[in-house]
């Protein structure tokens, strides 16, 4: 079967193995949060809709002075980003004919960035507890120009350590070489200071980049950010196209990221989910990985050769899971899911429980 390349899709999804879904569809494939986007931003719109009719600020004043008020960080470490994506590609174009390692199974579109500016990439292997394989990667610091890191790691939800990731900083002090850590999901941990934006005040050779599509649910607007030394930033901008992110998303930023409420319920929904699915799937016998984050890995622990057929299961019970054939290392063994809402969580506890009950 030949699947999308990114999750999210659910009506494409199905009709890759040569099903339609009726009814409603549960998409598990995407790391949304359910809890978005805020009703407020309905409110919104319609004041920004005079923005199609002008160009953006192309300073984007009033977005820099929100993200460096929330960030605690000057307005000349920052860049605003159409998406996590532009983030990666813009950096992966500053090491154009230079050589990168990646860490896998991780986000498909560092390696798909690298290619496109002929960087040469060195592939590492998590180990078989999803764990970075830290030793490995110390001895290829020093062969490759930039690292490029998902903290927390897209699929696995594992975290690389603070001490790990010092050790890797420094040798790549005195190697020359840049790590780049993607924070698409920090915004989803139970404890913000595990994210790394505090050693870029240490680690001249450390990039951090951002996602707000995730945590707010609005993946159609694009927004994403970069946090560097002012020296990052300045080549970076030289490689942005000008207006990259639109008026309407500039100008939602300033409200979006001052409003500490929805962080705060989103991080006691997802508390609540997490403990639910984690005592229920274990109970069911199904192997899961320990996410810190909205997602996690699953396979049958009584079935681990059966993920297809789980997988035809699931989207034909209306679940749309992520399929991770094309997540290198893992080739299909087993399903991304999303953290849902409560009602969606219990739909699929329910499907996977009529799985286990079912002849083999």
């Amino acid at each position: 079967m030949v699947l999308p390349a990114h999750g999210g899709q659910p009506a494409r999804i199905a009709a890759s193995i040569g099903m339609e879904a009726e009814g409603r569809v549960y998409d598990f494939s995407a790391n949304i949060n359910p809890i978005g986007p805020q009703a407020w931003l309905s409110d919104q719109l319609p004041r920004l809709m005079k923005e199609i009719a002008n160009y953006p600020d192309p300073e984007y004043k009033e977005a820099y002075a929100a993200l460096s008020r929330q960030e605690g960080m000057n307005p000349e470490q920052l860049l605003l980003t159409n998406g996590g994506a532009e983030a990666i590609f813009l950096i992966a174009q500053l090491f154009h004919g230079k050589k990168a390692l990646i860490i896998d199974p991780t986000f498909s579109e560092y390696e798909r960035a690298c290619r496109a500016f002929d960087v040469e990439i060195t592939h590492l292997q998590l180990n078989q507890s999803f764990r970075f394989p830290v030793e490995a990667m110390a001895q290829r610091v020093a062969e490759v120009d930039v690292v490029f890191l998902c903290r927390p790691n897209n699929p696995t939800g594992t975290l690389l350590s603070f001490t790990e990731l010092e050790y890797l900083l420094k040798l790549g002090l005195e190697t020359d070489t840049t790590i780049v850590i993607d924070e698409a999901f920090v915004h989803f941990l139970f404890e913000t200071e595990l994210s790394v934006k505090k050693l870029l005040a240490f680690y001249p050779n450390l990039i951090v980049l951002r996602s707000l599509t995730k945590i707010f649910a609005i993946p159609g607007l694009r927004a994403g950010y970069i946090m560097a030394g002012a020296d990052w930033v300045q080549k970076l901008q030289k490689k942005q196209p000008p207006w990259s992110v639109n008026g309407i998303t500039a100008g939602l930023l300033p409200a979006l990221l001052s409003d500490e409420n929805f962080m705060a319920r989103t991080k006691d929904w997802l508390k609540g989910e997490c403990e639910k699915l984690t005592e229920n799937l274990t109970a069911l016998g199904f192997i899961h990985t320990v996410s810190s984050v909205n997602f996690y890995l699953l396979k049958d622990g009584n079935r681990p050769n059966d993920t297809e057929k789980l997988f035809r299961f699931l989207v034909a019970n209306n679940i749309i899971p992520r399929d991770t054939d094309n997540f290198k290392g893992l080739d299909g063994r087993y399903l991304r899911l999303a953290v849902r809402s409560a009602d969606e969580n219990d739909y699929l506890l329910q499907v996977l429980k009529k799985w286990r009950d079912q002849p083999c």
